[in-house]
């Protein structure tokens, strides 16, 4: 997969981490994106194997919700929703660059 390619997939996914509530207990959703939505932004089946159809992507979902729970108090709601974000970044550069 092309570099311009993957940084693509990487804002298209951070996009899709989002805060569900922040009342009491800062709570983080994810967008689980399926193969027609990979295919409907331009990515290709390739794509759509090298991470839906892989193990570390329920991982990485798991832990992008779970990102509150490693927080300081001292960290606002948007600091924990780019750690989130940054959760993305690591585990498809980890995994996708060559």
């Amino acid at each position: 997969m092309q570099p311009e390619k993957i940084k693509e997939l990487i804002g298209w996914l951070q996009s899709k981490v989002f805060v569900v509530d922040s009342s009491e207990e800062l709570t983080l959703g994810f967008i689980d994106p399926g193969p027609a939505d990979f295919l409907s932004h331009g990515f290709d089946e390739q794509t759509i194997k090298i991470t839906l159809h892989t193990t570390w992507w329920c991982e990485m979902v798991t832990d992008i919700l779970e990102t509150p729970q490693f927080s300081t108090p001292e960290d606002s709601n948007e600091q924990v929703l780019c750690y989130a974000k940054d959760v993305v970044s690591e585990y498809i550069s980890k995994r996708l660059n060559p």
